[in-house]
């Protein structure tokens, strides 16, 4: 029933238009550093010329209209959004349900959303607090510092603090493991890394490989250098000085918030269906609950850097070292800060990370030059922050003029097959199970007859369809996207040969390596089928083949072997028992 009523619109019910909007005290505004060179002027895009979102009601207007659209689409019970500038909340709102039976609304200040791996986002600005009070050396060898265990790395180069804040220090996904069933069954994270740390594949330093085990144990090392348990640190040195009161990293949160936190759902079968609540070892990479105006006042400490109000949780110097771009694959294409991942929409650099757990799903984007921060969360695994995030860039810094997409070179259709292959994401969790579903997220880039180069993407999450995205060569091993500004890359060997694909998806960080032909789809389909066509033949033809010797020994009355079976040839024999060692 509540499907329905979803579906026929979002403004009837509570919390829907139940919303405030939030300001707060003038604070003295600090201009973030400005860069010699910005992203924009590096790949030459025109720079926008809107002054951005800067009237509340303007901004209730648009957000009232984007959710009344698109939650129904989504099918996704509740939201909540934030919006901060210069200093100040420019608009918070809850829309829909917390919990769809219950038909509790979603209240910007009360309301606590599960915010996944922005929690990573709050782990490392602690770490960075611990290098700016000179107790953490963020080029050092992170082993230094563990008795308890070490990294097993197979190579000279160390995996540093800064490797593991920019997601570069080589190891692989892990996905077993991270979860407990129940609080009690939670361990330590001195207990629970040198038992789960994934295996060290690349050399560190040299690829971006997304890893929740990365952050937990830089949660384990702010424990380590600062004596504290992580969530007691975390406590007293962010949430408590940052005012965010309705915010906790425990499991579940403590007994006067849990019961303001939004229930996560799943939509199936025409309904919401409550999911339970999952725990996390990987408490430092994603256990933060929190409320809209708490991650407000997150966004705004950072972009005033490092102060709200009366309180600094860093200085400036440090903000604006944690904010600059510290890896790339290319040059021109978007790469990874202290925490943050760099994004370019319509000629603006942002810096945000992303947040989905089994139920929830959230983003937080700052875009620092712009002095703007926009939340997002809702109690649904769903997609609808990326729209949100394409939305308001259109909305509010719309480029003028786009320049007219560059022209493949003449001879381009000569080099095009040494790009055409299968490629695959470098961040499938190798060595379990969960490797199996690495081949349905490949990527296939082919030759298209107009001198470009297309791929067809996976169908990642929410996408309805796969899509097939046009790049078109702009120098050696750089490619510019038709429909938009962004750009991808190639790496290639000492020979010459490709070897990687870098940011084939929109605007984001992303890295996936090409493959050899039977690990494609195609050929592990046609091995697996060749294999069950021969197990099931064998188990068709072994008792059939018995009954009807067994029939012709009874009707011919002919004397049997000393095994009692009827004489064969030998090549009847050994067909049989390749049949049998197959199968």
């Amino acid at each position: 029933m509540l499907g329905v009523i979803l579906f026929f619109g979002l403004s009837g019910l509570p919390g829907f238009t139940q919303g405030v909007s939030t300001k707060t005290s003038q604070l003295p505004i600090l201009s973030p550093q400005q860069p010699k060179t910005t992203e924009s002027e590096q790949v030459g895009l025109p720079r926008p010329t809107c002054q951005g979102p800067t009237n509340p009601q303007e901004v209730e207007t648009f957000l009232d209209k984007f959710f009344a659209q698109e939650m129904p689409k989504e099918h996704i019970p509740g939201a909540v959004v934030a919006l901060v500038k210069n200093g100040e909340i420019l608009f918070t709102k809850g829309y829909g349900y917390a919990d769809v039976d219950k038909k509790i609304p979603v209240v910007s200040d009360r309301t606590l959303f599960r915010v996944a791996s922005l929690s990573k986002l709050f782990t490392d600005t602690a770490v960075m607090q611990l290098y700016e009070r000179r107790l953490l050396d963020l080029d050092k060898d992170v082993n230094q510092y563990f008795k308890h265990f070490q990294i097993e790395n197979p190579y000279l180069e160390a995996i540093t603090a800064a490797n593991l804040m920019t997601q570069t220090d080589g190891s692989s996904q892990r996905l077993f493991g991270i979860a407990a069933r129940t609080a009690s069954e939670m361990v330590s994270l001195e207990e629970f890394i040198p038992d789960h740390m994934p295996p060290i594949i690349w050399r560190p330093g040299e690829l971006y490989s997304y890893s929740n085990m990365g952050i937990t144990l830089l949660g384990y090392l702010v424990e380590v250098i600062s004596k504290k348990p992580f969530i007691q640190y975390i406590d007293e040195n962010l949430l408590h000085p940052l005012d965010m009161q309705r915010s906790s990293f425990l499991q579940p949160p403590p007994h006067f918030l849990a019961s303001d936190l939004a229930v996560g759902y799943q939509y199936q079968n025409g309904s919401f269906q409550q999911l339970p609540f999952l725990y996390l070892n990987i408490a430092p990479a994603a256990s933060l609950s929190a409320t809209a105006t708490d991650m407000a006042h997150f966004m705004i400490a950072h972009l005033q850097n490092g102060r709200y109000k009366n309180s600094r949780i860093l200085e400036e110097d440090t903000v604006r070292l944690m904010h600059q771009q510290h890896f790339t694959h290319h040059p021109k294409l978007p790469g990874t800060t202290y925490g943050f991942h760099e994004r370019l929409e319509n000629g603006i650099r942002a810096i945000g990370h992303l947040g989905s757990l089994r139920g929830y799903s959230s983003s937080l984007t700052l875009l620092p030059e712009q002095n703007v921060g926009l939340f997002i969360a809702t109690n649904s695994f769903n997609g609808l922050y990326e729209k949100l995030v394409t939305q308001f860039f259109d909305h509010y810094y719309p480029v003028q003029e786009k320049p007219a997409p560059p022209k493949p070179p003449a001879n381009f259709a000569d080099q095009a097959a040494r790009f055409t292959c299968v490629y695959r994401d470098v961040e499938y969790p190798r060595g379990t199970i969960a490797s199996l579903g690495a081949p349905f997220g490949h990527l296939h880039v082919k030759r298209r007859s107009n001198g470009t180069l297309s791929i067809k993407t996976p169908n990642f999450f929410f996408s309805k369809n796969r899509v097939q995205k046009q790049l078109v060569p702009v120098e050696p091993l750089l490619f510019k996207r038709v429909d938009n500004d962004s750009y991808s890359a190639f790496r290639e060997d000492s020979n010459g040969n490709i070897t990687y694909l870098f940011n084939p998806i929109g605007s984001k960080i992303g890295a996936f390596e090409k493959i050899r032909w039977y690990e494609t789809v195609v050929f592990q389909l046609s091995l697996i089928g060749f294999f069950l066509v021969v197990f099931l033949s064998a188990c068709f033809i072994w008792p059939v083949g018995y009954l009807i010797r067994y029939f012709q020994t009874r009707r011919s009355g002919s004397p049997s072997n000393s095994r009692g079976e009827k004489p064969r040839s030998q090549p009847v024999r050994r067909a049989w028992l390749v049949a049998g060692l197959v199968s």
